[in-house]
């Protein structure tokens, strides 16, 4: 249950106060961080620029003095890792032949691994580096002597533990990764996972915010981690002020970050996601393009291999784990995120009504989930090319199972929303079948198995598509993509083909998330919200089933497990190929505790589950059989809008796969003992 056995690294961002001038006191507080990041199980710890003398000690920075004790304190360090597995980065002002360098000192066990000198050296403003250092450039030799090591020296250095899959860093420093091309971006070409910045950076108006675009962003161009650390308080105000900055941003998200203007010792620290940079990259072709254009800078990196010898039990991840990750988090950009869904699936509806010169559809709407958002999508887009809602003809066909509220709500929602609404009752029609099939039903037998059922789903589509073509229409379908993820449709009817889907990429768990958002901020009528909040706070059910003798509904959830859990499945599954014991390990960390996630303002109760790992197990097994064995029902999916960059079974598009593979594999791994 480690991190590290599920493809994780911890890694550290360490803020102590600055001792100015004092590197023998710097040292002593660097080192108490050093042990509270490996007490932590982090596998690496960054400080800032210069941190051993301090970065605002100006002209002192060429005192025999200063850099003498600089080269103790820096010893002190390297002989405090002798007791800790973590890799240490320090910043540290060296003599190197007759120029003096700024650095990034790498430190493990005992030993110096290398050593990072500044390639770009700010000269504006408030920085004066040239008036003191020498660049990257300025060198010309690559390997030197600190005390008793002979150590690579250089901007072009790649740290990589050999027992650590995927764990690759570079490091640099401040104004290094501030310019157009870092030397962390040939790093990443060249391999580099974690790109590690030590910076000084004083705070201006504007400046946080500058840095978070900055860390967010470069993770994100780079497909990487990133690590940015700055100096705090203790550094000299004279003129400037020091906020401490640090962050952790991972593929363009933000991990962790520090509290700014803190006064006392500050450890940030995340887990960053050493599979997930591996499986983006492996699927982006555009940049391992690129590192066959800068194949001699890419291939002139130098690796430095370690064995980073961490025997860590860390299991509780130091990441947020979103229990509904196709969901919008957050108030800050729910409202953008719901509303360009919505633009998305109305624009792709627009566009299939203009390209076929069609200005009617047909959709069958049985108060449930899935139909409902589909109805409401079908209005925004009538709405939007000014076609009257009239010409949506909406049916709604109770069979065997209709419950009565399920089919007044129906009925609420096609009046209020003003389209065509029409009742067909298709039990008759089925009788007629199941009496053809020679069924035990149309006998009087209270036979409810899976023909039954597809009798009734089946009719209820054959009509849907005659009325199309009696009216002139084209059929809206209405499944989703937890639906065909889990082969939980009957092919060939509604929920599976259509002449055009626009719920085919939304998640079971998105669907009542928009159906939520639409609720609390579109003008509808009082009549409509009200059959809207029925129909989010209902149990999931196809209503094909008569009730039982104590009249529980059929529930799907009973029988393919939980919507959440599927969709979380899904999502790590398809979106990063992890393997299922990693996707298992998420899913405890996710459901484990109420509390956890930014979603809860939006959540029923029932929403706030917990799942122990044996529920947890259960369903991923499940999923997994599903999945794999129906996945020929999505290569005859109709077209529909891809939503999002992890939503979509289309054969065409995202998810590509023989209909025939097993889930063998899949089902080994989860249950092996890695």
């Amino acid at each position: 249950m480690s991190v590290y056995s599920h493809g994780f690294a911890r890694i550290a961002a360490a803020v102590p106060p600055v001792a100015l001038a004092d590197p023998s006191e710097n040292a002593a507080r660097t080192v108490e961080l050093i042990n509270r990041a490996h007490h932590e199980g982090a596998a690496l710890v960054a400080f800032p620029e210069l941190g051993l003398c301090g970065y605002s000690v100006d002209d002192l920075v060429q005192q025999d003095a200063l850099l003498d004790d600089v080269m103790d304190a820096l010893m002190t360090v390297v002989d405090a890792t002798r007791r800790v597995s973590t890799v240490v980065l320090v910043g540290a002002p060296l003599r190197i032949d007759d120029g003096l360098y700024n650095c990034a000192v790498v430190v493990h066990d005992g030993e110096i691994l290398g050593v990072a000198p500044k390639s770009y050296l700010p000269n504006y403003r408030e920085f004066y580096e040239q008036r003191y250092f020498a660049a990257a450039r300025d060198a010309v030799v690559d390997s030197i002597t600190l005390g008793e090591y002979e150590v690579p020296f250089g901007p072009d250095l790649v740290f990589e533990a050999v027992d650590v899959p995927g764990f690759r860093f570079h490091v640099e420093v401040c104004e290094d990764g501030w310019v157009p091309i870092p030397p962390s971006t040939w790093a990443a070409l060249a391999g580099a996972s974690l790109l590690v910045n030590l910076s000084g950076s004083p705070v201006t108006v504007g400046k946080e915010e500058y840095r978070r675009s900055l860390a967010t962003s470069h993770s994100a161009r780079n497909v990487a981690a990133h690590l940015y650390v700055a100096s705090g308080f203790g550094e000299s105000t004279t003129d400037l002020a020091w906020d401490g900055d640090a962050l952790i941003a991972e593929n363009g998200t933000l991990l962790a970050r520090s509290e700014t203007f803190a006064m006392d010792p500050q450890l940030v620290v995340a887990d960053i996601d050493l599979d997930r940079i591996r499986q983006e990259r492996s699927r982006l072709i555009s940049m391992r393009d690129q590192v066959g254009d800068f194949a001699d800078r890419a291939r002139a990196i130098r690796r430095i291999p370690f064995e980073l010898d961490a025997d860590y039990d860390v299991p509780d991840l130091q990441r947020t784990v979103l229990r509904f990750p196709f969901v919008p988090t957050g108030a800050a950009d729910r409202d953008q995120r719901c509303r360009e869904v919505l633009d998305i699936q109305v624009q792709g509806l627009v566009g299939r009504l203009r390209a076929t010169g069609i200005g009617k559809i047909v959709i069958g709407v049985s108060g449930g989930l899935d139909s409902t958002l589909a109805l409401l999508v079908a209005v925004q887009a009538f709405d939007l090319l000014g076609l009257p809602r009239t010409d949506i003809h909406a049916y709604t066909m109770p069979g065997f199972a209709t419950g009565d509220a399920t089919l007044a709500r129906s009925h609420v929602l096609m009046d209020s929303l003003g389209v065509t609404g029409n009742e067909l009752d298709i039990r008759p029609s089925c009788t007629q079948m199941l009496a053809d099939l020679g069924h035990p039903f149309a006998d009087g037998e209270p036979v409810y198995d899976v023909t039954f059922e597809n009798v009734q789903a089946g009719e209820r589509t054959s009509h849907l598509f005659r009325l199309a073509n009696y009216l002139g229409g084209i059929v809206l379908g209405t499944g989703d993509l937890s639906e065909l993820a889990l082969g939980w449709c009957t092919y060939g009817v509604g929920d599976q083909m259509s002449h055009y889907n626009v719920n085919g990429s939304v998640p079971k768990t998105l669907v009542r998330h928009l159906i939520r958002w639409k609720i609390a901020t579109s003008e509808y009528s009082e009549a409509t919200i009200g059959a809207l909040r029925e129909i989010v706070d209902d149990v999931i059910s196809p209503e094909l089933v008569p009730a039982d003798a104590d009249g529980k509904i059929q529930s799907t959830e009973d029988t393919v497990g939980p919507y959440e859990l599927h969709d979380f499945f899904l999502y790590y599954l398809t979106r990063f190929g992890y393997r299922p014991s990693k996707v298992a390990y998420l899913a405890r960390q996710a459901w484990s505790d109420k509390s956890r996630g930014p979603w809860s303002d939006m959540m029923t109760d029932d929403q706030r589950n917990e799942y122990p790992a044996e529920t947890i197990d259960k369903w991923l097994e499940v999923f997994l059989k599903r999945f794999m064995s129906n996945q020929f029902k999505r290569t005859a999916m109709p077209n529909g809008p891809k939503i999002g960059s992890g939503g979509s079974l289309s054969p065409r598009g995202d998810w590509r796969s023989p209909s025939d593979a097993p889930s063998t594999a899949w089902l080994r791994e989860l249950h092996s003992d890695r």
